[in-house]
């Protein structure tokens, strides 16, 4: 598995990838919506262009050229980083990629003494991830959590 994160970079986005970035997050995302009842392809486009903000986006790239997911995370007011988006293709989640892109988040926040917030939704996956990473549960809405890790609240990722 450390020859594959060895071979982990991100890559910038561009406003012509935005059907390849629809195309992963549905990927990642439609086992969990169809568990609670909410897959709709017009509502995953909606949602993504919503977030679509290219200079806070980055592609998980494999050996500089296989995009494997993509990471979104912006500024949100003067305390925090949100990240909006971390999918994975669905053959490569569980192979420590999110934890790669976890420390390059926290690191991110470290240095602009930043907390980092996001959304998951209920009966994901994903919420067992977030907790070992030390996010804290802070409410909860509808079928969306909200999390917040505290960049003071850990000296090290």
């Amino acid at each position: 598995m450390s020859d594959l994160l060895s071979r982990l970079s991100l890559q910038s986005v561009d406003s012509g990838d935005f059907e390849d970035m629809l195309a992963v997050r549905i990927d990642a995302m439609r086992p969990s919506l169809e568990r609670v009842g909410r897959f709709d392809l017009a509502r995953s486009r909606e949602r993504l262009s919503a977030g679509f903000v290219v200079p806070f986006m980055h592609h998980i790239v494999i050996d500089g050229e296989q995009r494997v997911g993509f990471v979104t995370l912006k500024p949100e007011g003067s305390d925090a980083l949100r990240l909006d988006h971390l999918y994975l293709r669905t053959g490569f989640q569980g192979r420590g990629i999110g934890e790669w892109v976890m420390r390059w988040a926290k690191a991110q926040a470290r240095a602009q003494q930043r907390d980092i917030t996001l959304t998951a939704l209920v009966q994901s996956d994903a919420n067992r991830f977030y907790l070992r990473h030390g996010f804290v549960l802070e409410g909860e809405e509808g079928v969306d959590l909200h999390y917040r890790w505290h960049a003071d609240a850990e000296a090290t990722c």
